[in-house]
């Protein structure tokens, strides 16, 4: 049976929250245009796995008008399920809405869920808001390793070169995956202190930290 924006449609009234769920999936393979205006019916479902579907796809579909996707998503980011509103920080970041920045940081520093906090601080890389130093700054601080991972990865997408003294004391971590990510946040940033953080890293003895510092101190 062929998927059709009239059985998608159907499927998303059934009282059957599964056949909801299947229409939110289906939805991926209809016409973007199309396919936003289905959307919003499940992004304001009642239950919390059909929501957190349909906002994920605002990642990509959000693009159709972003005034309103804005509008949806400050709304979706005080959603009471935290994988909804984890869901919303990652859409924010990937739609780069820095309008929704102070909403990302009220939500940090509210919620107790690490999820929803990790969201957040991954968008706030792709977001590139220099506002954010501050916040990464304090995550970076956190007692959460994948929590402070993360903060690596979007101060290095910042850009900022004030990370740079940061980051360096994570250039020692015995974890060798958080010495990874400071090679790639470093190789964002300028300055000699950030280069010779680099060349120490390019004779790490994990292979995979040594290349890719070998690979950025050759561009």
């Amino acid at each position: 049976m062929s998927i059709t924006p009239e059985s998608v449609g159907v499927l998303l009234k059934s009282s059957d929250f599964g056949d909801r769920l299947r229409a939110v999936n289906q939805i991926r393979q209809l016409e973007p245009t199309i396919g936003f205006g289905l959307i919003q019916t499940a992004i304001q479902d009642t239950n919390p796995r059909v929501r957190y579907a349909a906002v994920s796809q605002l990642a990509t579909l959000g693009q159709q008008d972003l005034p309103h996707v804005t509008a949806i998503l400050r709304d979706r980011l005080r959603d009471d399920d935290p994988d909804v509103q984890a869901a919303a920080a990652d859409s924010v970041g990937a739609l780069q809405l820095t309008e929704l920045f102070d909403d990302l940081q009220q939500l940090y520093h509210t919620s107790s869920e690490w999820l929803v906090k990790f969201s957040i601080v991954a968008a706030l890389g792709e977001l590139g808001d220099r506002r954010a130093f501050e916040l990464l700054e304090e995550a970076l601080k956190s007692d959460n390793e994948l929590l402070q991972t993360a903060a690596i990865g979007s101060l290095g997408e910042l850009g900022d070169d004030r990370a740079i003294q940061l980051l360096i004391p994570f250039a020692a971590s015995a974890d060798w995956q958080t010495r990874y990510r400071v090679v790639q946040a470093l190789a964002h940033l300028n300055g000699s202190t950030a280069r010779s953080t680099l060349e120490t890293l390019a004779q790490d003895d994990m292979e995979q930290v040594a290349q890719e510092a070998r690979n950025y101190l050759k561009q």
